[in-house]
């Protein structure tokens, strides 16, 4: 999943500062900890990577935070889910790693609504991620991120 944000990350010119299994948080709020969480934009601060949690209301909110299982929970879609609304979180991923599925949610004005393409990723179809995911069962990793780069490269338009 790291490999597949970074390489869309990377390709198309984003900055952005990624986390793994880091704390955020946030004043009156309980504590995260998303497997993947991505500062991403040209106004990003690099927030301290260290063995301290994030502090959200110093560094703000990251724009997209993953959780990836073997199963999707409940806890994943509710509590975790609602966690994330009131943090602030652009997008939110729940990526079953067995099913091979991603469901994600864009979070605005305290809610959220399931997407099929990121907006924090601009316009990566999630079904890529899924695909991605999928290949990654039956292939080594060099042969997954070969496909991720052929499906992130730029389509040029034939000349009329």
């Amino acid at each position: 999943m790291a490999a597949v944000v970074s390489l869309y990350e990377t390709l198309r010119d984003l900055t952005y500062v990624a986390f793994t299994n880091c704390s955020f948080r946030k004043t009156g709020e309980r504590e995260c900890q998303p497997d993947l969480a991505y500062y991403i934009g040209s106004e990003v601060q690099r927030p301290t990577k260290n063995n301290q949690p994030v502090d959200v209301d110093v560094w703000g909110t990251p724009s997209l935070a993953i959780e990836i299982s073997s199963t999707t929970s409940s806890d994943d879609l509710g509590q975790k889910r609602l966690l994330y609304e009131r943090l602030g979180v652009q997008e939110y991923w729940v990526v079953n790693v067995e099913a091979a599925t991603v469901i994600a949610f864009a979070i605005a004005d305290g809610g959220s609504r399931q997407i099929q393409v990121s907006a924090v990723l601009p316009n990566l179809p999630l079904s890529i991620v899924e695909e991605a995911l999928r290949r990654s069962q039956t292939e080594e990793d060099g042969a997954v991120n070969r496909w991720l780069l052929q499906q992130f490269r730029p389509r040029t338009q034939p000349n009329s």
